[in-house]
């Protein structure tokens, strides 16, 4: 017989340490020859990605020891950090971006001593932020490395441009810059990497400008490629300004291929001879994504004139379309959540999945057998899987009687049962974006608390994606607002039909989500308390000088333009209703963090000390936007649950105390 045990209170072999070290996924997948190589997390090592090479038999391996650091730096959130290609002799040629100094390197993992070191194809720049790089192409016949290039001009963040450069592979701009060759001129505020046709004779890529982002409206680029390699004749073909394109590629034969959600969904298109886009599948669902990062890839292109698609609504699974019936077969399987990231060789095509029940791994699809196998960075259950928790997808009525998703995971143990006369605690979560979404994917920082007796409500508020552009675009003007009423809506919904604790409810977030808590806590006395994770606090300052070029227009449509309505900037943001907050909170910022820097988070605590509020704030040397390193999530996580466990009246003398400040 089960015992049972208070909900929050549960033993669990599920701890800070474990939970950290699983964190992060493989990323930026791709086939060099009949080999796959991937970035991939190190929280161990200084919070590093690696590139990890498996062998065309099977063999996986690290392929970049410790300092290199393959990551790169534009658009801060970063983007495609490598290219490979397979050479005939002397094994592949790897390019990549390395994250202390942002200089593009060449690697040769089978050369022979010094020449098997990475070795600088860029200078490094002085000014403000240097040169970056992203998306890169390798075109050895040119010898050249095609990719994004984004030089800062000046000291502040928005002193910038950016445009598609070509770097020798020689090695000769690695201390000068004018070696260096700029494919475009800057008349574009953001660009994509190129995309050149098979017969070399055409390429495309995205652009967009401020103050839209890049779901907002982009636009396909194509020029004519000369002889010698410039871009000639450039001329916008698809998208514009209330049409998001995140992607495009050409199939074997020379079609030019798109994803746009001009529908009102992102699905795939194909530029037919006139020039007109064509949609190949149109469905009610997401072929596409938010462009977050530089190069994400949602469909390729086979050999075979078949196309792989990501695709779905709220999750995601990996499917193979004929571009010319519109047939779509999916890959069985038990995976709910496919990354913007697919590769392919030959007939068959790779990806990154995940489920409830398995992290995210290397899945490859054979497109002829339809068999998919899990092929590198496998999912082992490091407990025992019985601790996992069970999710629930729900679907919530909020104001208006509008739709809001969520998934639900209550609390979960082999080991215990809450008391019958209990109800259990439950911490909603908002995710960050606000342009994004919560997956529905194996995450054991959730399950360190479902497996203690804490419930978790993860919402996918108005705003979010995976449900569309209506759906994306509630959010338009409301944020702040249509964000708060959603989560406090599906808390209220879990207390009302008694799943839920309503006098223990919490609410935690990061980033946006971090604004979205603060919202709540200073708008509502529904939550006991809430853990605010580098967030936004002061609306104003966010709009002219405190965070990166890319989201420095974000807010333009998020709140609205700051000159028509500056009011609402200052009525919405928590820095100016700390009086409103009552709820203990904990504040958990990086000090390097250039997104939503510590600035703000200094100011808020300034703002509330003295106001009788208990709360705790803890800064991390080290960490910028988006913890990386083992020894933060550990701490960070423990101070969470000590948060909790003093708020719902809960004995856990298993984790260091927090310390609340009043």
């Amino acid at each position: 017989m089960v015992p049972t045990g208070p909900y929050g209170s549960w033993p669990s072999p599920i701890g800070a340490a474990l939970a950290a070290s699983r964190d992060g996924r493989p990323e930026y997948l791709g086939a060099v020859g009949d080999e796959l190589w991937w970035t991939a997390p190190r929280p161990t090592e200084g919070g590093r990605r690696t590139l990890v090479r498996r062998r065309a038999d099977g063999a996986e391996e690290q392929a970049l020891p410790l300092p290199w650091n393959v990551r790169t730096r534009v658009i801060e959130y970063g983007g495609q950090p490598w290219a490979g290609h397979a050479r005939e002799a002397g094994g592949p040629l790897i390019v990549f971006s390395h994250f202390p100094d942002q200089r593009l390197y060449a690697y040769e993992p089978d050369g022979d001593g010094a020449q098997a070191a990475p070795r600088p194809l860029t200078p490094v720049s002085a000014t403000g932020g240097g040169l970056r790089w992203a998306d890169p192409v390798i075109h050895p016949e040119r010898g050249e490395v095609w990719c994004v290039l984004e030089e800062f001009t000046g000291p502040a963040p928005t002193d910038v441009r950016r445009l598609l450069a070509a770097v020798p592979l020689d090695g000769s701009a690695a201390d000068d810059r004018s070696a260096i060759r700029e494919l475009t001129d800057d008349r574009h505020r953001f660009v994509t990497g190129p995309r050149l046709a098979p017969d070399g004779r055409r390429v495309a890529w995205i652009g967009w400008d401020h103050p839209r982002m890049p779901w907002d409206g982009t636009e396909v680029l194509l020029a004519d490629v000369t002889a010698d390699g410039a871009f000639t004749d450039v001329r916008s073909v698809a998208g514009g300004p209330e049409e998001s394109v995140p992607q495009v590629g050409w199939t074997a034969d020379g079609q030019l291929l798109h994803l746009s959600d001009r529908s009102g969904w992102w699905n795939l298109y194909r530029s037919g001879p006139d020039g007109e886009p064509a949609a190949l599948c149109p469905r009610p669902e997401e072929f596409g994504g938010p462009l977050w990062k530089i190069g994400l890839s949602w469909f390729h292109p086979l050999e075979n004139g078949l196309v792989a698609v990501v695709h779905g609504k709220g999750s995601t699974a990996l499917g193979i379309l004929d571009p010319d019936s519109g047939e779509l077969v999916d890959a069985a399987g038990p995976w709910t959540e496919w990354a913007p990231t697919l590769a392919a060789h030959g007939t068959r095509v790779v990806g990154v999945a995940a489920s409830p029940r398995s992290a995210y791994e290397i899945v490859e699809l054979d497109t002829l057998t339809g068999r998919a196998r899990v092929v590198g960075s496998a999912h082992d259950d490091p407990v025992d899987p019985a601790y996992y928790p069970e999710p629930q997808i729900r679907t919530f009525t909020g104001p208006d009687n509008r739709e809001i998703h969520a998934h639900v995971y209550p609390p979960h143990s082999p080991d215990r049962i809450g008391p019958a006369e209990e109800l259990p605690p439950y911490v909603v979560w908002a995710h960050g974006g606000p342009t994004g979404h919560a997956p529905l994917v194996l995450d054991l920082e959730i399950a360190y608390f479902t497996s203690r007796g804490i419930g978790v409500a993860e919402v996918n508020y108005g705003g979010s994606t995976g449900y569309g552009r209506e759906y994306r675009e509630r959010l338009r003007e409301q944020w702040g607002v249509v964000d708060v009423e959603d989560c406090a809506a599906v808390a209220e919904a879990l207390a009302s039909e008694g799943t839920a604790d309503p006098a223990r409810l919490a609410i935690r977030g990061g980033s946006a989500g971090g604004w979205t808590t603060a919202a709540s806590l200073a708008g509502s006395d529904l939550y006991a308390c809430g853990t605010i994770i580098y967030p936004i606090l002061d609306l104003l300052g966010w709009a002219t000088d405190e965070t990166h070029d890319f989201e420095s227009r974000y807010l333009e449509s998020l709140i609205g333009p700051l000159a028509e309505v500056p009011a609402r900037y200052r009525e919405r943001s928590p820095l100016h209703r700390v009086e409103r907050i009552s709820a203990p909170f904990l504040l958990l910022q990086g000090l390097d963090d250039v997104i939503c820097p510590p600035a703000q988070s200094e100011r808020f605590l300034d703002a509330i000390a003295g106001r009788g509020v208990p709360h705790a704030y803890i800064a991390f040397e080290g960490e910028s936007h988006g913890f990386r390193r083992a020894e933060t999530m550990i701490r960070a996580l423990e101070a969470e649950l000590s948060l909790y466990a003093q708020a719902f009246g809960i004995d856990r003398p298993d984790v260091p105390l927090l310390e609340l400040r009043k």
